[in-house]
């Protein structure tokens, strides 16, 4: 097996001994271990092979400064900005195959930079105390971070973070051996949706984009997943995107925690990336199904997904909200969008005849739609349902077009 080379980053003056030990463990294993400071007022016990002064350097400080800032968010930020730049720099000249980096909030806070600054397919991992906590925002999480809580780490080694972190260890170093990472020639659609109980175009759309020689990633719009789809567009990693269940722009725009970020619907069209939309289940609203339904969601009718998740169903003033927040992201696109809009509804549940169907509602939400989408914006009005035949139809004659006339690459 060739040997993968594993960058172990994080503050060697404070947590030496934890980060000496994963890095053992990564050498017995067989792996390689490059080192990278990111202290600031202490030394290690032993030279790194990136020290402080490199990190804060790359990133146009010094730790004198960051001492004379006094302020210790402050001098974080800057060995954050340091080594976001000069892992990226490193992974791009060839120096490591994976990254790892161990800390508390501190130590977090930082890794999350570094992160978003090495491109899909870079194993990355966060050991970390505060590890799947509600500190850490969606908005700060690159697509293929993996994060292990970090038990009885907070100070010193024990049998209790050993375990975590000999297992770290034994993960990033796999990950760097068995990635497959994105194929950069060959073009990719991204694509948002449900489970197939409530949103079903993607069973038609991804074998024919297939035969037309693209790949399609389906991202599942449940928070982290439009999460992933918002920090690959913004990357340009898309020839074009099918973001056909925007539901989590809903979500925030009434406050729920489950969120994909405030820039939902918006990073394909800054990157200029085509943009083919819809409003997939744009009358619900996700709450997480095992806390206790907010008093302001009392009156609304409610839909148990299963014991994670609880779907309420908007009143006609919160589906205006929401037509209002497409229009309004939408219009900062500099790429091409074109917006479908089936009149006879956007999820399985609000069919004729179906459980949660409003008729007045959607007319509401279609009429607020025609009054509020921006120039910009090529309405494509269906006479269908999102899970008809006519609806992936649509999309296709769009994408076909577009295609045709070198919107669209590939």
């Amino acid at each position: 097996m060739i040997d993968k080379t594993i960058l172990v980053i994080g503050t060697f003056d404070t947590k030496d001994d934890e980060l000496e030990y994963l890095a053992g463990v990564i050498r017995q294993q067989g792996g390689k271990v490059v080192t990278m400071d990111v202290s600031v007022l202490g030394d290690p016990s032993r030279p790194t092979d990136y020290s402080k002064h490199q990190v804060a350097e790359e990133g146009g400080s010094s730790i004198a400064a960051a001492i004379a800032s006094g302020d210790e968010n402050q001098a974080m930020q800057i060995m954050a900005k340091g080594s976001a730049l000069l892992a990226s720099r490193l992974y791009a000249e060839g120096v490591f195959d994976g990254m790892i980096v161990l800390g508390g909030t501190m130590g977090t806070d930082l890794a999350l930079d570094v992160c978003l600054a090495l491109p899909l397919g870079v194993p990355k991992y966060i050991v970390s105390t505060v590890s799947f906590s509600p500190l850490i925002p969606a908005e700060r999480l690159a697509a293929d971070t993996q994060m292990i809580l970090w038990a009885g780490g907070l100070y010193g080694l024990n049998s209790v973070c050993k375990a975590s972190l000999s297992q770290a260890a034994g993960a990033v170093l796999g990950a760097a051996r068995a990635v497959q990472k994105p194929d950069p020639d060959k073009p990719l659609i991204g694509m948002t949706s449900l489970g197939k109980s409530a949103l079903t175009y993607m069973v038609a759309l991804k074998p024919e984009l297939e035969e037309r020689g693209f790949e399609v990633a389906v991202f599942h719009a449940t928070g982290m997943g439009g999460r992933a789809f918002e920090n690959l567009a913004a990357q340009g990693a898309f020839a074009c995107v099918f973001d056909f269940c925007t539901q989590e722009l809903g979500n925030f725009v009434h406050g729920s925690n489950i969120s994909a970020g405030a820039d939902r619907l918006t990073n394909a069209g800054r990157s200029g990336t085509p943009q083919i939309v819809s409003a997939g289940c744009y009358d619900l609203v996700d709450i997480v199904g095992w806390q206790p339904v907010p008093e302001k969601w009392a009156d609304h009718p409610k839909h148990a997904h299963n014991r994670l998740l609880t779907s309420i169903v908007l009143n006609n003033d919160e589906r205006r909200a929401v037509a209002r927040a497409h229009a309004k992201q939408l219009a900062t696109a500099t790429g091409p969008v074109a917006f479908l809009i089936p009149q006879s509804g956007f999820g399985e549940w609000d069919r004729d005849g179906a459980d949660l169907h409003d008729a007045d509602g959607l007319r509401v939400f279609l009429a607020e739609l025609d009054a509020s989408l921006p120039q910009n914006v090529q309405a494509h009005r269906i006479d269908g349902h999102i899970n008809d035949d006519v609806f992936a139809e649509e999309a296709l004659r769009v994408f076909d077009a577009w295609r045709a006339d070198g919107v669209i690459a590939g």
